[in-house]
C-alpha cells in the first residue's frame, strides 16, 4: 500500500512514524520544508528566547532507520483525484491512500492591507522575520527625535487572545522590562506600549473564564494594555485603525487573530466548510472520496462531542493520526473493517504561558485549573517532552534555565544580505 501523506506537521510526521516500517507500506512524506516545526514555541523564536533550530528537527534525521518512508521537499500543485496522482513542481507521485496534513496559515480575513504589512507568525521563518524587524526598529529609534515617528517604531500590537497572542505579548513585555532597556540604555522605554487586541469579550475564550481572568491579570501586571471587545478595521504599516474609530501608533502588528485551512487544487468546492477545512467521516475520510483522507487543522469532523468540528490543536492532530495509523494497518492485512476505529477526541486540557512563572493550565478530568509558578511548571515539562530530540530538549532546556536565572534572552542578531539589491 503506498501510502502519501502531504504535511510533516504533528499530525503527518505523527502518522509516518506510525507506519515506519511497517510491512505492506510504501510511505512517502512530502513537505515545503525539510524539517519538522515545533509551532507552540514560534513565539519565543521571534522574541529571541530560542534559536530557530532548537525547535526544528530535519526530517531525513527522524527516518534515518526506516526502510519504508521516505522524504520529499515539494509544494502540491495539484491533486488529480480519479487518476490517483499528485501533481508537484518537479514531478507526479502516484498514490493508493493520500493523506492530507496540511495545516492551516493565517487568516486575514480577506483585508490585503493588513496581510501586506502585518507579521503572521505560522513557520520559523515568519517568527525569525519578525524577531529581525523588532530589533531593527529599535536600532532606528536611535537616530528618530520626532515623538510620533518614535512612538510607531516602539509601539508593539499584538491582535488576537488566543494562547499565541497571551504568550507573545508576554513575552514582549519581559522583553521590554529586562532586556531592551539594558541593550538601549538611550531610548525610555516608558514610552513603549505593547496592545493586545481582542474582538471578543475576553481573552483566552477556549478555556476556563478563571484562565481568562488570571491571564489578563499577569499581562496587565507586565505592563501589557488589553483591550477586549476591540476590533481591527486596518492597518497600513504605520498606524491601526480600530473599529471604534481609535488609532494606535505602530509598525508592527502580530496577527494572531485567526487561521485557515491550506487547501490543495483539485478538491471539489463540496468539500470545503468555514475556515477552509475539508469534511471528513469519523475514520478522518474525506466524504465520497475513497481514498483520500484528511487529519489535524485542515480536517473538519462533526461528533456529538464536537458538532462544530474539533478544536485546531496539535493534540487532535496526534489522535487522529493513531486512528489513521490503525485503520490503514487493517486496511492492509484485509482484516474484518468492522474492526476500524471512529475518532473520538480524548481532551486532556489547555494551557497557556504568560511570563517567567506566570501561566494558566486548565485540565477537564478532574476538572482542575492550575495558576502560578505550578502551571508554569506544568507548561514547561509539557513543552519538553513533545520536542523532538534529546539535543534539542537539552538546549531549550539550558536556554530556559539562562533565561530564569538572568532574565536576557542572548539571541539578539540581525543578519542582513550585504549583496546589490539585496534587502532582509
Amino acid at each position: 500500500m503506498k501510502v502519501v501523506i502531504v504535511g510533516a506537521g504533528f499530525g503527518g510526521l505523527r502518522l509516518a512514524r506510525k507506519l515506519n516500517n511497517k510491512p505492506g507500506f510504501e510511505v512517502l512524506l512530502i513537505d515545503r520544508f525539510n524539517f519538522h516545526q515545533f509551532q507552540p514555541l514560534f513565539y519565543q523564536v521571534a522574541t529571541a528566547g530560542l534559536d530557530a533550530s532548537n525547535i526544528s528537527f530535519p526530517l531525513r534525521k527522524v527516518f534515518h532507520k526506516s526502510k519504508n518512508v521516505r522524504i520529499r521537499l515539494a509544494e502540491v500543485k495539484e491533486i488529480n483525484e480519479k487518476a490517483n496522482i499528485l501533481i508537484t513542481q518537479e514531478e507526479e507521485i502516484s498514490y493508493d491512500i493520500l493523506v492530507i496534513a496540511t495545516g492551516a496559515g493565517t487568516n486575514f480575513f480577506g483585508n490585503e492591507k493588513i496581510a501586506t504589512h502585518a507579521f503572521p507568525m505560522k513557520t520559523t521563518v515568519e517568527a525569525l522575520q519578525l524577531r529581525y524587524r523588532i530589533l531593527q526598529n529599535f536600532e532606528k529609534a536611535l537616530t528618530v527625535r520626532d515623538a510620533s515617528e518614535l512612538a510607531k517604531l516602539m509601539n508593539i500590537v499584538v491582535v488576537g487572545g488566543g494562547p499565541t497572542g497571551v504568550e507573545v505579548s508576554g513575552a514582549l513585555a519581559e522583553m521590554k522590562k529586562y532586556v531592551l532597556p539594558r541593550d538601549y540604555p538611550e531610548l525610555d522605554f516608558s514610552k513603549m506600549n505593547i496592545y493586545l487586541l481582542e474582538g471578543s469579550n475576553r481573552l483566552l475564550s477556549a478555556m476556563s473564564e478563571k484562565s481568562s481572568k488570571q491571564a489578563k491579570k499577569y499581562l496587565e501586571r507586565l505592563g501589557v494594555t488589553v483591550l477586549t471587545d476591540t476590533l481591527v478595521k486596518d492597518f497600513d504599516g504605520a498606524a491601526v485603525a480600530l473599529q471604534n474609530s481609535n488609532q494606535i501608533d505602530s509598525s508592527i502588528v502580530i496577527w494572531a487573530a485567526g487561521i485557515k485551512g491550506n487547501i490543495l487544487n483539485g478538491l471539489s468546492n463540496d468539500l470545503i466548510v468555514k475556515g477552509n477545512r475539508l469534511i471528513t467521516n469519523r475514520h478522518c475520510k474525506l466524504k465520497n472520496a475513497e481514498n483520500i483522507y484528511a487529519i489535524g487543522d485542515i480536517a473538519f469532523m462533526e461528533t456529538p462531542k464536537y458538532p462544530n468540528g474539533h478544536p485546531q490543536v496539535a493534540p487532535v492532530a496526534i489522535q487522529q493520526a493513531d486512528v489513521l495509523a490503525h485503520n490503514l494497518r487493517l486496511m492492509e492485512r484485509k482484516s474484518d473493517m468492522s474492526g476500524l476505529y471512529e475518532f473520538e477526541y480524548r481532551d486532556k486540557g489547555a494551557m497557556a504561558t504568560v511570563g517567567k512563572n506566570l501561566a494558566v493550565v486548565d485540565i477537564p478530568k478532574p476538572k482542575l485549573h492550575f495558576g502560578g509558578f505550578l502551571a508554569w511548571m506544568i507548561w514547561m515539562s509539557l513543552h519538553l517532552m513533545l520536542i523532538l530530540g534529546v539535543k534539542n530538549r537539552f538546549f531549550i532546556f539550558i536556554n530556559w534555565l539562562d533565561n530564569y536565572i538572568t532574565r536576557d534572552q542572548n539571541l539578539r542578531l540581525i543578519f542582513r544580505d550585504r549583496r546589490p539589491g539585496k534587502t532582509t
